[in-house]
């Protein structure tokens, strides 16, 4: 099987769109393609360029993402927490995946988790987006 390399420019669009599902805005979008490509060099590869993005995503919005997740009554708080702060991995894990076709392996390079991690957070935050998506569109 032929494995295509795509440059950074070939990457934009894939950019833009990991961009704008992540901030559902046009103008914060473009600002975070900028802040990537001005942090990018010419011959980098796709999932440095990537891995540039979340950084980007990262200084500028935090660990915050916009799933639709309320607390369980009698839960445990620190187990809710942490779910929160790996909000904007987990999405991005997703998103990688479905919108560019990353591998699984190549998602943990770019996140800096561990293979299994990445498998466990795709299930389960599909299920987060999908369950999302229906509760918005049923409103």
């Amino acid at each position: 099987m032929i494995q295509i390399k795509k440059t950074p420019i070939d990457l934009i669009d894939d950019i833009y769109s990991l961009a704008y599902w992540m901030t559902g805005s046009e103008k914060a979008s473009e600002e975070l393609v900028n802040c990537t490509y001005l942090n990018t060099y010419v011959e980098a590869p796709e999932t440095e360029i990537i891995r540039t993005f979340r950084e980007c995503y990262i200084d500028t919005y935090g660990q915050q993402a916009e799933l639709e997740v309320t607390e369980p009554a009698g839960s445990s708080r620190g187990m809710f927490d942490s779910f929160r702060a790996w909000a904007a991995d987990i999405k991005l894990s997703v998103l990688l995946s479905d919108l560019t076709g990353l591998k699984h392996g190549q998602i943990a390079e770019v996140i800096g988790k561990p293979i299994d991690t990445i498998r466990l957070w795709l299930f389960w935050g599909r299920k987060f987006m999908m369950n999302d998506h229906l509760l918005k569109a049923s409103a």
